[in-house]
């Protein structure tokens, strides 16, 4: 009977082993009739499923120290490309035995720590793994093997790195957690891939396919990818709640595929469920593409378009119309947004929280008041490098924005002490303020902060002509306030 249980290990292992073209096999070494016995015989009350399923794709780097000695030897392309992949292994077997040793002579080795743990233990530790690592412990022994792939832990796959083949990476993954679900990944809810270069479209349409229960997705910096992709992960994913193509400068625009659109019915509305957006460094992002994304993603509260030089107040204009909701939206760096792209901000009045403007030259007084008028519960606002903010913008955000948090005018030249003294007097609760660069602050102006914003966590004065005295006074009344200064003899 245990040879029996040995030969069908043996047929069924290489039959999981043949997935991926990366295969290599768990021994160098064929053991003989009685070994084989003696190691079937101890696994003969594992069930049929564990013997029939492939193991874990190892995301592993090539050339790894751990994967040269006799248990963890394998020969694949990673080893003659020099490139990253995913390969595929067989279950590891009970034990490892040589020709010329007698299991019978073999000394009993100490059960390790760790054995003893329970299950639920031992499965609480592999939560805190990456995706790599956790491949990699399914590979030590058979109990490590059925509990990596706990459907419990894989509701997330995180992969990193430069080299790494996440096409082929992603297809091995999810084509082991669709076993128990046919051609459908129901556990996986989160995707990062950011960094990974090599991702292409063909990994997000594997995504797309296999995980209709997708609620998550970051692939920051993987500028391979297009609008197809993206199309296709948003119209077979209608969970998808964030997502993050930051540095994907391929993308130009976020809507549903032409097929998905024709099928939904009129009271669906051909609308988008995300709600937090981050398409940082999409350069190629222009107003219409803008206007498509506001008018499928309706419910956004996130939004993030920093560095998207192309977009203007137009473009603003439409995203205030379709999407009421927004809470955060930075248009950092984005030069062409003037005052009366504020002006159409503002209409989202009391809902917005979070503002960045940095770096919009074209920002003046006029933008800041209408901001400060009808959006009163603002906490965080950078206008850094917004050159043509005064005295009296400051003067009119304080006095409307009373329960501001963190505010950022460095390189605000015509900012002074008056403006600073408004600002001390009105907002009690101020956390953070950035003043870097800002030519006309003094010492007067930080001691006047520090004596009515007790709550001041941090102060940055870098580049400012602030004597050691003002410093120490700030240091003295706010106490765990953190000063970043350029002043040498303030320690």
């Amino acid at each position: 009977m245990g040879a029996n249980n040995g030969k069908q290990y043996g047929s069924e292992g290489k039959g999981s082993s043949s997935i991926s073209s990366d295969v290599s096999s768990s021994t160098d070494h064929t053991p003989t009739k009685a070994q084989k016995n003696v190691a079937t015989s101890e696994d003969s009350d594992l069930s049929m499923r564990t013997l029939s399923t492939p193991s874990p794709a190892l995301i592993c780097p090539p050339n790894l120290p751990g994967f040269q000695n006799g248990r963890g030897s394998s020969t694949s392309s990673s080893s003659i490309t020099g490139e990253t992949v995913a390969m595929v292994h067989s279950p590891p077997p009970t034990r490892l035995t040589h020709p010329l040793i007698r299991l019978a002579s073999r000394p009993q080795k100490e059960q390790a720590s760790i054995d003893r743990l329970p299950d639920h233990s031992v499965v609480h530790i592999f939560s805190f793994l990456p995706t790599n690592q956790l491949c990699r412990c399914a590979r030590v022994c058979r109990r490590w093997y059925n509990l990596a792939w706990d459907p419990r832990l894989w509701r997330t796959i995180r992969l990193t790195g430069e080299t790494i083949n996440v096409d082929r990476a992603l297809k091995v993954l999810t084509r082991r957690l669709c076993q128990d679900t046919p051609n459908v990944c129901l556990m996986l809810e989160t995707v990062t891939v950011s960094g990974c270069r090599r991702l292409t479209d063909r990994g997000l349409y594997t995504i797309a396919q296999c995980c209709p229960e997708l609620r998550r997705l970051e692939v920051s910096g993987c500028y391979n990818i297009s609008n197809e992709a993206v199309f296709d992960v948003v119209s077979l994913c209608p969970n998808l709640e964030h997502l993050d193509v930051s540095g994907c400068s391929k993308v130009t625009c976020i809507s549903l595929t032409r097929e998905a659109s024709i099928k939904l019915s009129p009271l669906h509305g051909k609308q988008i469920s995300i709600r937090y957006l981050d398409m940082t460094d999409c350069f190629v992002l222009e107003d219409e593409g803008l206007h498509t994304i506001a008018a499928h993603c309706t419910q956004l509260t996130h939004l993030y378009l920093r560095r998207c030089v192309r977009l203007t107040d137009e473009g603003l204009r439409y995203l205030v119309i379709y999407c009421a909701s927004i809470k955060e939206l930075s248009v950092s760096d984005c030069r062409f947004v003037s005052d009366f792209g504020l002006r159409e901000i503002a209409k989202l009045e009391s809902r917005l929280r979070y503002l960045s403007i940095a770096h919009c030259g074209r920002v003046t007084d006029v933008g800041i008041r209408y901001v400060a008028k009808y959006c009163s519960k603002l906490r965080y606002l950078n206008a850094r490098g917004c050159e043509g903010i005064t005295d009296h913008g400051v003067e009119y955000l304080a006095k409307n924005c009373t329960k501001l948090k963190s505010l950022d005018i460095g390189k605000c030249p015509l900012v002074s002490d008056t403006g600073l003294e408004c600002l001390a007097l009105n907002c009690f609760n101020l956390k953070r303020l950035s003043l870097k660069s800002c030519e006309s602050i003094t010492g007067q102006g930080l001691q006047i902060v520090a004596a009515n914003c007790f709550d001041l966590q941090t102060l940055n004065v870098q580049d400012c002509e602030v004597s050691v005295e003002a410093l120490r006074f700030v240091k003295r009344h706010c106490k765990r306030c953190v000063i970043e200064h350029t002043n040498p003899a303030f320690f």
